[in-house]
């Protein structure tokens, strides 16, 4: 595609978007909100798994236990 095939879409598309016309995420059908929702949950939950990954490789990287490296203890 070149970008003269686009213009003419870009140009039709309204400004704003309201939350029924935005689409889901590509990992879950669900329309991504703020609050209590299971979307939230997952995201929440990636990003613990991310930070105890990050915690078990410095402790196995340092050698010292993580609350000793981060100097809590």
């Amino acid at each position: 595609m070149t970008l003269c095939n686009l213009e003419p879409a870009m140009a039709s598309a309204p400004e704003t978007s309201s939350a029924a016309d935005r689409k889901p995420s590509a990992t879950t059908s669900e329309i991504p909100a703020f609050g209590w929702s299971s979307y939230a949950e997952r995201i929440n939950g990636r990003f613990a798994m991310v930070g105890f990954v990050a915690i078990v490789l410095i402790e196995a990287l340092s050698g010292i236990p993580f609350l000793q490296w981060a100097g809590l203890r």
